[in-house]
């Protein structure tokens, strides 16, 4: 996989289950999916222990309150069921199958498509982190598909354990999600993920990781302030213990598809691993960029691009007097085609 870290890279989980495909290749289709409102704002607490702090938040209009319950705030690492259940869902949109709020799930299947080791207590912190997402509330007024309200709601609406072993572990259990995560699923309002992901250790890695992947995608780079990152990322360390910790993740440089760097002016700039590939053939502009989003509303437009890119170089690579018309032109096929299917 482009921009994948290989196996024993330092910090990195291990790959638990490196032969998976041989045995769940339809979970493995579905490839990581995060919804971009959470990949965004910061809604996941990074903290290790029961967090029970009521988070406000609040940048370029974006409200967001998060309540815990008495088990705490949910975590980065509990979202990782629904980063499952989004892909999931998609996989199911994309073969044309029709998808509901409420899923079905083997419990086996999600710890081991999240890299999560199967052991009994893995088991007991999966219904923890079902406990977590359900209890947590959200208030906000963050645009999921087309609609903009204000509302508030838990992570999941309920969960429920269908079917036990002898043992007590859970053998498989349905999830209902709240409405405002299934709009944007609905809009196809998501961005893929590498797989690596789920081997990041640190909460505040796999925080980093989405935001360089909502912002950067497949740009040249992107580049943000220490001050802006520490807001966005949720982190509730002081600068400049956030300043150090970023600074030992530049060192460590396991942050899958992302070069992380440092730059005068308190700057982090981020670039894809693999960008003289991913950006090869004519550069586009921003407002080009902007543009195609409008055509293509919830696409992960640096896919797109790369499609666009891809299908360039299969046609012998011409040249292109105007690359942002010839890319515009490719999205208003894409756009026709999806509105014709």
């Amino acid at each position: 996989m482009a921009g994948s870290i290989p196996t024993g890279a330092g910090g990195l989980l291990p790959d638990r289950h490196p032969q998976v495909d041989f045995f769940l290749c339809d979970i493995f289709d579905a490839i990581p999916k995060g919804d971009l409102a959470t990949m965004e704002h910061p809604v996941f607490s990074l903290s290790t222990r029961p967090d029970r702090r009521v988070l406000n938040y609040e940048h370029n209009g974006a409200r967001i309150e998060v309540v815990p319950s008495v088990k705490g705030l949910a975590t980065v690492h509990d979202k990782d069921i629904l980063i499952f259940c989004i892909s999931q869902l998609m996989a199911a949109i994309n073969a044309g199958r029709s998808v509901s709020r409420t899923l079905t799930l083997r419990a086996h299947d999600l710890l081991v498509a999240t890299n999560r080791e199967t052991s009994g207590d893995s088991y007991r912190r999966l219904r923890e982190s079902f406990e977590r997402l359900a209890g947590t509330r959200i208030t906000t007024n963050i645009v999921t598909g087309d609609h903009e309200v204000t509302s508030g709601f838990g992570l999941i609406e309920s969960w429920e354990i269908l079917r036990r072993t002898r043992g007590g572990r859970m053998v498989s259990v349905s999830v209902t999600l709240s409405e405002w995560l299934f709009r944007a699923v609905l809009s196809k309002s998501v961005l893929t993920l590498s797989r690596d992901y789920f081997r990041l250790r640190k909460p505040l890695e796999r925080r980093i990781y989405e935001l360089a992947r909502k912002h950067c995608g497949r740009q040249g780079s992107w580049r943000i302030s220490v001050e802006t990152l520490l807001k966005k990322s949720g982190s509730a360390s002081p600068r400049r213990v956030f300043r150090k910790m970023l600074r030992d993740m530049i060192a460590a440089d396991h942050l899958p598809d992302y070069e992380m760097s440092e730059e005068p002016g308190d700057i982090i700039r981020f670039a894809p691993r693999d960008r003289v590939v991913e950006v090869e053939g004519p550069p586009l502009s921003s407002a080009a960029l902007e543009e195609a989003r409008i055509l293509l509303p919830g696409a992960d437009i640096y896919a797109v691009e790369a499609d666009w890119r891809r299908f360039w170089v299969s046609s012998g690579r011409p040249r292109l007097r105007a690359a942002d018309r010839a890319f515009l032109g490719f999205c208003r096929t894409r756009a026709a085609s999806s509105e014709g299917a």
